[in-house]
């Protein structure tokens, strides 16, 4: 059993940053490929950035690619998402999850364990 707890979302505007964090307790961190999701209103959940286990191998798509960077301190249990260069459309409540394994994984469904999420709003 894996428990996460995100922090770090808010209200900035548009160009603003924001460092998402997800703290994980009650197993070893370092078993985990982590990732980031997120999800607005009306739409689908959706995968913004993950990392394998190591931290040597990442993913993101190309709506986030160049302004998002995911990281992971293994000795820290933590997992981050620094989200630069905001824009509107970023707005939504993000997730972080995990996945027993060793690469990271595209699909939600691969993932394990969830977050309670946290809110991003961006405004203009």
């Amino acid at each position: 059993q894996v428990q996460l707890v995100e922090s770090g979302g808010g209200l900035v505007q548009t160009g603003g940053s924001l460092r998402l964090s997800c703290a994980a307790s009650g197993s070893t961190f370092s078993n985990y490929a982590m990732g980031w999701f997120r999800q607005a209103p009306g739409k689908e959940r959706e995968l913004v950035a993950a990392i394998s286990r190591s931290g040597g191998s990442n993913y993101y798509p190309d709506s986030v690619k160049g302004r998002f960077t995911i990281s992971r301190d293994n000795a820290k249990n933590t997992a981050y998402l620094q989200m630069n260069s905001l824009k509107v459309e970023d707005t939504a409540v993000y997730y972080c999850a995990a996945a027993l394994g060793r690469n990271y994984y595209l699909n939600p469904h691969a993932y394990d364990y969830w977050g309670q999420g946290t809110q991003v709003t961006v405004s203009s």
